[in-house]
């Protein structure tokens, strides 16, 4: 048996992070519970890991790290409504085969939202930042336009609300959210 370093370790940490704390959120997910996915002590958690906030927050970061990878591979050549069409059409898929994803970004607000109530303001200073990553991985693709990138953006964050709440794809409430082609479109298509 080949023993995984330290970063490896750190890696499985930051996968089962992102599927628990999808699961239960910031509050509701145990570090015993990431330890156990891992296979890990917490002890040996908190070696890789300072504490839950540190674990949450690598986990928020790499949740936003692969979805900007994911816009910049599709729209990787492409500008304008192409680039639009692909970025969308990519972020769907993803969310369908890995809705790990998708929950982990809704936790990731949430946890936000309570942490500045409680007067933390560390989750809302990075996962903002993460924010203006994703918003200027959008925006250069689609021309730099302040209006498609909010578009874009609000589109996404309406579809992960639909998806998180169950929709099924032949609802109504899908209407107009994409054209025959099956491509994310904005209001004003």
């Amino acid at each position: 048996m080949v023993r995984m370093s330290a970063e490896e370790r750190r890696e499985s940490v930051i996968r089962a992070a992102t599927t628990e704390f999808a699961r239960g959120g910031y509050h509701g997910t145990s570090t015993e519970a990431i330890a156990k996915r891992v296979g890990v002590s917490q002890p040996y958690l908190f070696r890789l890991f300072p504490g839950k906030k540190a674990i949450f927050l690598a986990a928020a970061e790499r949740c936003v790290e692969d979805t900007i990878q994911t816009f910049q591979e599709a729209a990787k050549g492409l500008g304008g409504e192409e680039a639009k069409r692909a970025m969308g059409n990519a972020y769907v898929e993803v969310i369908a085969e890995r809705p790990e994803r998708l929950m982990m970004q809704m936790q990731m607000y949430v946890a936000v939202a309570a942490a500045e109530q409680e007067g933390d303001h560390e989750f809302g200073e990075a996962v903002r930042a993460g924010w203006m990553r994703l918003w200027d991985a959008v925006h250069l693709p689609l021309g730099a336009d302040q209006g498609a990138t909010t578009t874009f953006l609000a589109t996404g964050m309406l579809i992960n609300t639909l998806v998180a709440m169950g929709f099924p794809p032949e609802h109504r409430v899908w209407e107009g959210l994409f054209s025959g082609s099956g491509a994310i479109c904005g209001p004003e298509e």
